[in-house]
């Protein structure tokens, strides 16, 4: 979608999307930056997510919404936001994060989540020290804390649109305990284990 239809009249029409959504997150609080597009891409010609456009990014952080707004002004930036001092994040595959999200519903809290179009879900947290050893040590789990960033809606990528799973509206504003989400995502994990070993084992019972 977005490999073609990059134009400078859509640029336009989505910066708006995009600076509106900025001003809205830093209203409350959310340390949000401007981040490379689609367009930008790398030594070898391909483009890998976006980054901060400032260098200094650290030190913009929790700027005013009225200096947010003129980031948004000329350029249709991604719209990201800074992890380890309002919030963090735990990135996930698709299929973990729909496990993870079934079992947040069923206790009746859910957690602000992003999805992207490569197939990536961000849960959302308040700010913790660590993550579990489970989550920590699998290699498809990235924790975003201190020093680190991730995309939010509506940022572009070159096959789609970061668009949210669940909005943080639905939590009332207020992020989930990072030790409740990762004990859930931890769950959902060995969840996922347990499936593997079942299917291998019905696989091998099969085959006798």
């Amino acid at each position: 979608m977005l490999d073609t239809d990059w134009s400078d009249s859509w640029r336009g029409a989505f910066r708006i999307e995009l600076r509106a959504e900025a001003i809205g997150l830093a209203w409350h609080g959310w340390p949000v930056l401007p981040g490379t597009f689609p367009a930008q891409a790398d030594a070898e010609g391909s483009w890998t997510g976006p980054v901060p456009v400032h260098e200094d990014w650290a030190d913009r952080l929790g700027a005013h919404p009225n200096e947010v707004a003129g980031w948004w002004t000329g350029q249709p930036y991604s719209l990201l936001v800074a992890t380890g001092t309002v919030l963090d994040a735990v990135e996930v595959p698709d299929e973990l994060g729909k496990r993870a999200a079934r079992l947040l519903r069923a206790t009746g809290h859910p957690a602000p989540i992003v999805a992207t179009p490569d197939g990536r879900w961000l849960f959302l947290t308040t700010v913790a020290d660590r993550i579990p050893e489970e989550l920590a040590t699998d290699g498809e789990v990235r924790w975003h804390g201190q020093g680190s960033w991730i995309p939010l809606p509506p940022t572009p990528f070159q096959h789609g649109v970061v668009h949210w799973r669940v909005k943080p509206d639905v939590w009332g504003w207020r992020l989930p305990s990072a030790k409740a989400v990762h004990s859930v995502l931890a769950r959902a994990l060995d969840q996922r284990g347990s499936d593997r070993t079942a299917l291998v084992g019905a696989g091998q019972f099969a085959a006798a």
